[in-house]
């Protein structure tokens, strides 16, 4: 009776680590995005022999519409990225054309940096794309930290094999998420750093996306400033606009 019992508690048990898992990722997210958000960025691209910025503005709603305006440089503004639920648009300025992205291009780079197109647009859902599984706790400068790895759904149109996310327990930021090929091996490193208050929310101010097999490589990406539940009009986020928006 008494090993039945003990079954039955370490059942539950794991069914609250897996709800548990689940639940941080969506706070997480949520944190990040807010119902409508917009803010400004750069991102700075390094290599070995050279190095470039990108600025841009950004606006999303949820986890399904995001807008990516190009300010600077000067070649490049003007272009912008557009995601509409399950699809994915790039206009482009110079010959006023309009691309609907394939889903084979989200693992290319986006803009020549270390992101890929599904890192920025974030095609992919961590909440709903991925199972979610508690690993533990590590400490990530100075932070106690939950360790959890998120498995692709076998229906999901994911790009990552396997990805392995660090969240802080007091603040739920996301400060280092390690993203796994489909033979799982180690790929990228993103890590968020410089907590700020940004738009009322404590969140990562920097993110530092590093390949591990390409030496003195890594792209920046730093937040100016976020404004959250801002109010966004319901025609904003629409191949139309891509033309209009500045």
């Amino acid at each position: 009776m008494n090993r039945i019992l003990t079954a039955f508690f370490l059942f539950l048990f794991s069914i609250g680590q897996a709800q548990t898992a689940t639940e941080i990722i969506k706070k997480a997210e949520d944190k990040l995005r807010g119902s409508n958000s917009k803010g400004t960025m750069t991102m700075t691209i390094e290599r070995p022999t050279w190095s470039r910025d990108v600025s841009m503005k950004t606006w999303s709603r949820g986890t399904k519409f995001s807008m990516i305006y190009i300010t600077n440089p000067a070649r490049d503004k003007g272009t912008v990225f557009l995601k509409k639920e399950n699809e994915i648009y790039n206009y482009l300025p110079n010959i006023e054309r309009t691309v609907k992205m394939p889903p084979s291009m989200m693992m290319q780079s986006w803009m020549g940096s270390d992101f890929t197109n599904d890192d920025l647009v974030q095609e992919s859902s961590l909440v709903t794309d991925y199972t979610h599984a508690l690993n533990g706790t590590e400490t990530i400068d100075g932070y106690e930290t939950w360790k959890i790895t998120l498995t692709p759904k076998p229906d999901a149109a994911v790009v990552w094999g396997k990805l392995v996310t660090y969240i802080s327990k007091d603040e739920y930021l996301q400060l280092r998420t390690e993203f796994y090929d489909e033979e799982s091996d180690l790929v990228n490193i993103m890590e968020g750093k410089e907590i700020k208050t940004l738009g009322g929310r404590v969140l990562p101010s920097k993110l530092i996306m590093t390949p591990v097999n390409d030496e003195n490589q890594r792209t920046i990406l730093v937040y100016h400033d976020l404004e959250f539940e801002v109010e966004i009009p319901d025609g904003f986020f629409t191949t139309q606009n891509m033309k209009r928006i500045h």
